[in-house]
């Protein structure tokens, strides 16, 4: 007797079900896609715990007969394509004849639906039909899942919590809307409305929906056209920017599609203009015959083969460029504006008070000392304004007693100071030789175990208090998801306080964040929280200290005089570890004595 049978289709419907039916998300993606295909003006989702209990999509569209509906549950039974030719001309975002016999075999399924003429119900457990019969005469569809996976419980157990899925759903309705504007979308979650569009045809009022007011006003309608390709769409003005890629919305044909290289475009489209590490907001439409898209390559159908990709990469490089370049005449630096504070009387004990200036400048100056606990703090008096100078360093803390030196590990050696390369390195030398210090990554070094101390314990005492609270807006899955983290957040030292159902506001940060970058810091964090998969406080507060110790850092061609360079070591050979930057680049070089006697042949062993 051979080994190899044929499953029964139950059996089978499981497994495809596996593919097509993840998560709920899987399931309101393939009913809603079904709803746009039925030529539905107003789609609305109605969903119970995130869909794990129950997801229900009503439409206006088409509607189904009596016969179609019960068909409709069959699978590979579809009426988007005839034959092998419809394939590669499909306009459709449905056409596999899969979504239905794979939701119907893990769920419970109660459908409504007509085309006007006739009304039909229908009810089916695990795959089994259990009732047909008559029904409503409403013109549409309205379909409603129960239970979904409640004949496959081992599914269930890599669901995530109820939060994460409903951010899935909320996320895709999002896409939906962008790409369909002309379609009223509703999305309802245990009563509570979540997202409404207006089905206006105005991409740039579901934008407001979404994204909020603010950031809908600063995106910039851009159109391009080439010989088989035609894009449209809305592009963020530089300044308004995200930590990932995935705020870059692509369509082609009205499908989402998820595509590397074109977001790889996109963002290289925004080159200079943007900040490094950030990423633009994009919504675009991408218009083409459907012959040069293969759109059957992912069970998900979110991904798809592109002919003449080189072609449409140019131009939506060229359009996009074209289009930024109208309104932004010189390259942004991601400097957030200055931010009003209360009064304080506490002195900023670690705040640099000199200016870094190149040595070729000489501007008449005074010095004048102020007593600062045990040490004296140089403060720079120009008499004169300098014509020509770098930016100040701030933030560096301050210097303390010397510690008892460390009993195991390298001893850092005792330097004296000769002098600069390029504004960059620091020369210094000692009894066997010479050094080379990398002033950024000294510094980086000095701040990161500073703020990873501070991070780790926050003072109630030590929060500085703003005239005007600083307003942050997010998407509506994004703030579900900071909502339910804003514990951690605070912890960390970002009091994020509810503003409204997409909105937070700050009223007050730690005295200790970098200076003038108090509102990127927070901004920064909030992207950790909402692209990390997994939320872990210690490593939060690692990155925290990381990227804090990067903000305001001496920079390369930035020039010092003597005392300053003195100071940075002081306050290096006090770190925990002085030898490497945050990011794990080597601090400080060694040039042995003996080695450079060697290179210029005064020793010849």
């Amino acid at each position: 007797m051979g080994i190899i049978r044929l499953m029964d289709e139950p059996l089978s419907n499981k497994i495809a079900a596996g593919e097509v039916v993840e998560r709920p998300t899987s399931v309101v993606k393939e009913l809603v896609e079904n709803a746009i295909d039925a030529g539905s003006t107003a789609i609305e989702v109605l969903l119970v715990e995130a869909g794990l209990t129950s997801i229900q999509i009503i439409d206006n569209g088409a509607g189904m007969d009596s016969e179609d509906a019960l068909l409709s549950f069959s699978r590979h039974a579809t009426s988007k394509i005839a034959n092998e030719h419809d394939l590669f001309r499909i306009r459709t975002l449905g056409f596999r004849g899969e979504a239905l016999a794979s939701i119907a075999s893990v769920s419970k399924v109660t459908l409504h639906t007509s085309n006007g003429e006739s009304g039909t119900f229908v009810h089916m457990e695990g795959g089994r039909l259990t009732e047909h019969r008559a029904g409503s005469l409403r013109k549409g569809t309205d379909i409603k899942i129960d239970q979904l996976f409640f004949n496959t419980p081992a599914r269930l157990k890599y669901m995530k919590t109820l939060q994460t899925e409903l951010g899935h759903s909320i996320d895709l309705l999002n896409r939906f809307a962008l790409s369909y504007p002309g379609i009223a979308f509703k999305l309802v979650h245990d009563s509570r409305i979540i997202l409404q569009t207006s089905g206006s045809g105005e991409i740039k009022r579901v934008l407001a929906d979404i994204y909020g007011v603010a950031i809908a006003k600063k995106m910039i309608p851009f159109e391009g056209q080439s010989h088989d390709y035609k894009i449209s769409g809305y592009a963020s003005l530089p300044e308004i920017t995200r930590a990932n890629k995935n705020y870059i919305s692509l369509f082609v044909n009205g499908r989402w599609v998820k595509h590397y290289a074109i977001a790889n475009t996109v963002h290289k489209a925004y080159h200079t203009f943007l900040p490094l590490e950030r990423q633009p907001i994009v919504v675009m439409n991408i218009e083409g015959d459907p012959y040069l898209t293969d759109v059957n390559v992912h069970p998900a159908k979110q991904q798809i083969r592109l002919s003449k990709e080189k072609e449409l990469m140019e131009l939506i490089h060229e359009t996009l460029r074209r289009t930024i370049s109208t309104v932004v005449r010189a390259p942004v630096i991601d400097k957030p504006k200055p931010v009003k504070q209360a009064p304080t009387r506490q002195l900023d004990l670690w705040k640099s008070s000199f200016t870094v200036q190149e040595a070729k400048e000489e501007p008449v100056q005074e010095w004048s000392k102020l007593s600062v606990g045990k040490e004296k703090v140089f403060v720079q008096q120009e008499k004169e304004p300098v014509q020509q100078h770098y930016p100040s360093v701030e933030e560096i803390p301050p210097v303390q007693e010397y510690e008892e030196e460390r009993e195991e590990g390298p001893q850092f050696p005792e330097l004296e100071v000769v002098g600069q390369i390029h504004g960059t390195y620091i020369v210094a030398q000692s009894n066997d030789g010479f050094y080379l210090i990398d002033q950024h990554a000294a510094q980086e070094r000095i701040k990161y175990e500073y703020f990873r101390e501070k991070v780790g314990d926050i003072d109630s005492n030590e929060r500085q208090a703003l005239l005007l609270p600083l307003t942050f807006h997010y998407s509506r899955d994004e703030a579900l998801r900071l909502k339910d983290h804003l514990p951690i957040l605070s912890d960390s030292g970002v009091f994020l306080e509810e503003f409204g159902d997409t909105s937070f506001i700050v009223r007050e940060y730690p005295t200790w964040f970098p200076k003038g970058f108090e509102q990127e810091v927070i901004e920064d964090l909030i992207e950790q929280i909402l692209t990390e998969r997994k939320v872990d406080v210690k490593k939060l507060r690692e990155d925290a200290a990381i990227m804090m110790s990067c903000k305001r850092s001496i920079k390369a061609n930035h020039f010092l005089q003597k005392h300053e360079m003195e100071r940075l070591l002081v306050d290096l050979k006090k770190a925990e570890q002085p030898f490497t930057c945050p990011h794990g680049r080597p601090v400080i070089i060694h040039f042995k004595t003996y080695d450079v006697e060697k290179m210029f042949k005064r020793v010849m062993n």
